[in-house]
């Protein structure tokens, strides 16, 4: 992975070049920022200039021997962890090592619902096991092969079971030598803290919406207009970006849900809202969690559509449409007790509540809301 792949974040892509220059090379950083900013592309890219043997001015050379085996994420001194599910007596992340690398040389960019899907997660909900933790002992205890640095990504630490976590916290306090931690997160204060409180935190922000549209225009050889209005709904988030042009099939089924949910709830028919319960609660609740995420996102996007600021709202076409009716209802008097019974929910599911009850409940909430 090159510096010059990942689209914007130049002012990271400076620090992080900067601070090999210097010979500053902290023994564990945390990048975290929102999702699809390219943060993991970053820590790989960061990885490789970092044993590149042939460093150049802005980026790594690609031509030296360690470069070569970062291009296919299979140099023998940099290791990945990331979330898996228990599936045919695999359970750690060299299980799925062959997948992560296939999936990540055609996903640059990409979140956590892509890769379980990939995997077939189906009703599983992917973790950073707690056997993971002798994996890491195990590959930290052998001497390094060949690199100047043993480099360990860490994608979704805040997803590491909590014995896993304890172990790592103890070698980041007293970590071997050469050894570079990059924790890669979404969510960083789900991380215990004190690991928070050992890492060097790298803040990478939403990409300026110049280098997304510049990406777009190159990558998807879209029309200048079509690139602009794609970037002002991405808000920053390339990923974003790539779903809102290819209106993938998450989108169209979490639109469909949330509209009639929120019809049925407005109906007050409780055999309408019987039967989208019981549909949401039958999908995984990887997608049950993304779906509430979405939720929350529709009625900030419709709360604030009534203000009349068009620039500050990012609406795709269709959810836009439906907003024109629908919107009004989401107001200064429910919005704040809307928004707290969606993230209820979503605690709900995380925590393997029984989810027709967790749905059949929150749309009747949603009944008594609308009417507000």
């Amino acid at each position: 992975m090159f510096y010059k792949d990942i689209i914007g974040q130049q002012e990271i892509k400076e620090q992080l070049i900067n601070s090999v220059k210097k010979g500053i090379v902290p023994h564990a950083r945390l990048f975290c920022g929102p999702e699809g900013v390219g943060k993991l592309p970053l820590a790989i890219a960061y990885a490789q200039y970092l044993n590149c043997l042939d460093p150049q001015e802005n980026d790594s050379c690609g031509k030296c021997a360690s470069c070569l085996k970062y291009k296919h994420l299979a140099h023998p001194d940099l290791h990945f962890v990331f979330p898996v599910i228990k599936k045919d007596k695999k359970e750690i992340c060299d299980d799925y090592i062959a997948d992560w690398r296939t999936f990540v040389d055609g996903h640059s960019y990409f979140g956590l619902s892509q890769w379980l899907n990939y995997i077939g997660a189906e009703n599983a909900q992917g973790m950073i096991y707690a056997k993971e933790s002798e994996e890491i002992i195990r590959k930290l205890s052998l001497k390094i092969y060949e690199a100047k640095y043993r480099v360990m990504i860490i994608w979704q630490p805040e997803r590491m079971h909590e014995a896993c976590a304890n172990k790592l916290l103890k070698i980041i306090e007293e970590p071997y030598d050469n050894t570079v931690f990059i924790l890669v997160s979404n969510n960083p204060d789900q991380i215990i803290a004190t690991i928070q409180s050992r890492c060097q935190r790298v803040n990478i922000h939403n990409i300026e919406k110049q280098d997304i549209i510049q990406a777009l225009e190159s990558d998807y050889n879209i029309q200048p207009d079509d690139a602009a209005s794609v970037a002002h709904i991405a808000n920053g988030s390339y990923l974003k970006a790539i779903d809102t042009i290819s209106l993938n099939e998450e989108h169209k089924f979490f639109f469909n849900l949330f509209v009639t949910m929120m019809r049925s709830s407005y109906a007050r028919s409780i055999k309408d809202i019987k039967s989208i319960a019981n549909e949401i609660a039958s999908v995984g609740r990887e997608r049950q969690k993304n779906f509430l995420v979405y939720c929350q996102r529709m009625i900030r996007e419709y709360f604030i559509s009534n203000l009349q600021h068009p620039e500050m709202v990012y609406l795709k076409s269709d959810e836009a449409n439906f907003g024109i009716r629908f919107a009004p209802f989401i107001n200064e008097r429910n919005i704040i007790d809307f928004t707290d019974e969606l993230s209820l929910a979503e605690r709900h599911i995380e925590q393997n509540v029984n989810a027709k009850m967790v749905f059949f409940d929150l749309c009747l909430k949603i009944t008594m809301l609308l009417k507000r």
